[in-house]
């Protein structure tokens, strides 16, 4: 890819800047937010700036950019469809969100997209100066290539960018030579890097990252809407839950490990394991789980509405997270929000969410038999208020004062 973007953009632009204010102006930049088209897509990127605005004040408005799709073809592609149904322009929990469409191209987006995206986004990002939306700090998540494409956005207009890293932006992606060139470039351009968890933290600082440039903001969880059901037997009974009943959410990919959960349930023949989530991996999750002969107590729920996971999260007795690789996983702290204790391999932010006996446990290694003993411990003496208890010491006021502080800091430079 050519280092056009690196070399030609004015790098003391910042200093042409105006004064900011205190209270920080955002243009929240993400290729993972949501839309109407796919309602769960980084709903935890919308989750945090939702509370940031609320608790702090501030005003943002979101730039979320999406893969050009003819929309002709859409009929024939059900996942690169979804991008040409996404709308340009929506408003989302009173936000106003553009969705600018940048050419994703197949085989080769790894190494384009960050150019891509920048072109796309440096005409909307113009519209919104010229239209009289002047932001103070460009908020970026996910290091590539959104963060790199938001540096230089930031050089060019002359504003500070701050990047939240969030997994295997982390984790996988600078396995490859590329991506890895040019997240370190982008760890040096930014004003700051928010991780969202110390493991993660951990990863930046082997990255190159300096130790105070990182600060550590993990993602809360929606207490109002994640809590423990009233009348959990009534729930039950309209969801047809018969027995004890092991959860597992996410999508069904091979990063999320799912084979694991089902291959723990032959160790226990008392449970019923419902999976919800839609991927690429279903008929192979579905062929294992009649190989090992358990396909009756195997549930595929599909795609489930984030609204409705509550639903799910409280009839369950324990929820399991098979995760090779992950940044922080908001299910854990969903499902032990609504009472349910959760058991979860190491995957990075683990053992920082599950760190008490009532919110559940982290196996060793990743193994059906590891997950099976864990569940069998966790099962064998639930509290389930306890295991709320827990949940509710991650709520999301503390970050919002923490992301607030980190923009206000970046602008006082």
């Amino acid at each position: 890819m050519p280092d056009t973007p690196l070399l030609t953009l004015p790098r003391d632009s910042a200093s042409a800047a105006p004064p900011r204010p205190s209270l920080p102006r955002l243009l929240v930049f993400s290729t993972l937010y949501p839309n109407a088209a796919t309602p769960n897509h980084g709903v935890f990127v919308e989750n945090r700036l939702r509370h940031l605005v609320a608790d702090e004040g501030v005003e943002a408005r979101v730039l979320a950019p999406v893969p050009w799709f003819p929309e002709a073809l859409a009929p024939f592609f059900t996942r690169w469809g979804r991008a040409a149904a996404v709308p340009r322009d929506e408003i989302r929990h009173g936000l106003a969100v553009r969705h600018p469409r940048f050419l994703a191209l197949p085989r080769l987006g790894m190494v384009t997209n960050p150019w891509a995206l920048y072109r796309a986004a440096r005409k909307e990002v113009t519209r919104m100066i010229q239209a009289g939306f002047d932001f103070d700090v460009i908020d970026a998540h996910y290091l590539y290539p959104d963060g790199v494409a938001a540096t230089w956005l930031g050089r060019e207009f002359g504003r500070p960018v701050v990047i939240t890293a969030r997994g295997s932006d982390v984790s996988q992606l600078p396995d490859h030579a590329v991506p890895r060139r040019l997240i370190r470039r982008a760890i040096e351009d930014c004003d700051a890097l928010i991780a969202v968890s110390a493991d993660l933290k951990r990863g930046l600082l082997a990255l190159g990252a300096p130790d105070d440039k990182v600060t550590v903001l993990r993602n809360g969880v929606e207490l109002e809407r994640f809590r423990p059901p009233s009348d959990r037997a009534a729930l039950r009974r309209e969801l047809g839950v018969e027995g004890i009943l092991i959860l597992s959410v996410g999508l069904l990919i091979e990063r999320k490990r799912h084979h694991l959960t089902i291959g723990a349930l032959k160790d226990l023949p008392e449970a019923r394991l419902w999976i919800a989530g839609e991927g690429p991996e279903r008929a192979s999750l579905e062929a294992l789980a009649r190989q090992q002969g358990i396909a009756d107590r195997v549930r595929f729920l599909g795609p489930v509405p984030h609204s409705e996971l509550p639903r799910f999260y409280g009839a369950a007795d324990a929820m399991v997270l098979a995760s090779s690789r992950e940044g922080w996983a908001n299910v854990l702290l969903e499902s032990m929000a609504c009472g349910t204790p959760v058991v979860s391999t190491p995957a990075w932010g683990a053992r920082e969410a599950v760190c008490t006996e009532a919110a559940g446990e982290v196996v060793d290694v990743a193994t059906p038999a590891a997950i099976a003993a864990a569940l069998r411990r966790v099962l064998a003496e639930p509290d389930r208020a306890a295991t709320r208890a827990h949940a509710e010491s991650f709520g999301w006021r503390e970050v919002s004062a923490g992301q607030a502080e980190v923009f206000r800091r970046v602008l006082g430079r």
